[in-house]
């Protein structure tokens, strides 16, 4: 396992400019994480997105889908997550995806025979409302108020992910964001704080923003 050196949340928060990836006519990059290694994943899943941003709304969104799945596969591995999380030695790695079935079917593509830290990743379609437990949990949807419910009552998550525009305020840990057809995203320190979760400080160099406290 790759070592990096972690902050724990009451650290100060650090961002600086990074290379998210880009939806646009130019070469793109996931943040710190180079296009190689996201066209490796995509091989390994047997898609292949390309560079450019087709003017096709269902094009565009089908590839935001999979820079997204890239970065949320990335995030594991810069994430350190309790031990207690595990039940023993060789369990998994659980992602769980609500409210996109595609997006739950592109996780599992690209996870699959992979690890992250020794473990295996499995990923779990869930259903609103759905009880459980998982290490990362993806919200879909741009519904702050019903991202908000799916936060509370939904399965237990250490490192929630989503992608509307109020995702820190209702709980999540790291929420996407489109800013200049680029996919970026701002994590909460609290939220990982709270969720008992150390983010690399890899990877809060190059979010678009790190938050302490009130947002």
């Amino acid at each position: 396992m790759i070592r990096h050196r972690f902050l724990s949340s009451s650290a100060p928060s650090a961002r600086a400019p990074g290379g998210p990836a880009r939806v646009s006519r130019r070469p793109w990059r996931l943040a710190g994480f180079t296009l190689a290694c996201a066209a490796a994943l995509f091989a390994a899943a047997g898609v292949a997105p390309r560079p450019a941003l087709a003017q096709n709304g269902g094009a565009s969104q089908a590839l935001e889908r999979r820079v997204k799945v890239a970065f949320i596969y990335k995030f594991l591995g810069y994430a350190e997550f309790p031990a207690t999380s595990f039940a023993d030695a060789g369990a998994p790695v659980t992602i769980g995806v609500v409210g996109s079935d595609e997006m739950a079917a592109e996780l599992a593509r690209v996870v699959a025979g992979r690890n992250v830290g020794g473990r295996p990743v499995v990923v779990r379609q869930l259903r609103e409302g759905e009880g459980g437990s998982v290490h990362l949990l993806f919200v879909a949807g741009s519904d702050s108020a019903r991202v908000g419910r799916v936060l509370r009552n939904g399965p237990a998550a250490l490192l929630p992910v989503t992608e509307c525009e109020l995702g820190l305020q209702q709980g999540s840990v790291i929420n996407f964001r489109i800013i200049d057809e680029r996919v970026r995203f701002d994590v909460s320190l609290d939220s990982a704080e709270r969720n008992n979760v150390k983010l690399s400080s890899r990877l809060l160099t190059v979010a678009n923003r790190v938050v302490k406290g009130a947002s």
